[in-house]
């Protein structure tokens, strides 16, 4: 189970300012491609998961994850999430050719088959994506992660932490972010929502 604090930055300003003052504890800047598949029928968004690749730093790795049954409270986050790397090759084969998703050895892949139902013979579509600029930020032993999120319709800012006490962390980040005058709220959608909504939250 993933548990994250998100927090949404209320625009560009907020975030070029949380970014400024985060600035002395930065650790990397990933550029994340996200695509996500599901069948014709929907299959698995029909039982509230979700299949994603994630290429970084345009092909460097490849992550394929499966998320299920996700909840956004009081903006906690909390998904089974279960992810392995691809071969960013064959991964990039599978966007142009999505049938191939059901052909690659993976554990994942193997899952989705097995309790989904989902195979060569049903067959993937790709829904689309998105793409996401992610700062991580060494901060007060906590790992920040703060996004700028480019869908079709928009530009999303969000400040995200993953901790086994959210309510703490989000206690301290609310604390923080009001101590500067960074306008934020409770993020109430996951990122592939509002990519499936079509528009901003």
């Amino acid at each position: 189970m993933e548990v994250e604090v998100k927090l949404r930055l209320q625009d560009a300003s907020a975030y070029r300012q949380l970014t400024s003052i985060l600035s002395p504890f930065h650790s990397k800047t990933l550029h994340q491609e996200n695509l996500f598949f599901d069948t014709p029928t929907n299959t698995l968004s029909s039982q509230l998961s979700v299949l994603r690749l994630r290429f970084l730093n345009k092909d460097a790795r490849c992550i394929v994850s499966l998320k299920s049954k996700p909840t956004l409270v009081d903006g906690i986050s909390r998904v089974a999430e279960d992810e392995e790397e691809l071969d960013p090759c064959s991964a990039r084969a599978c966007v142009e050719d999505p049938a191939r998703l059901g052909k690659i050895e993976s554990r994942i892949l193997k899952r989705v088959k097995e309790e989904f139902g989902v195979g060569e013979e049903v067959g993937f579509v790709c829904l689309g994506g998105f793409e996401n600029k992610r700062e991580v930020f060494n901060w007060k032993n906590l790992k920040l992660e703060v996004d700028e999120t480019k869908y079709g319709f928009g530009i999303c800012y969000e400040l995200e932490c993953e901790s086994e006490d959210p309510d703490g962390v989000k206690k301290l980040l609310e604390e923080f972010l009001k101590e500067n005058g960074i306008g934020y709220s409770y993020s109430k959608m996951t990122k592939f929502a509002v990519f499936r909504s079509g528009k901003l939250p």
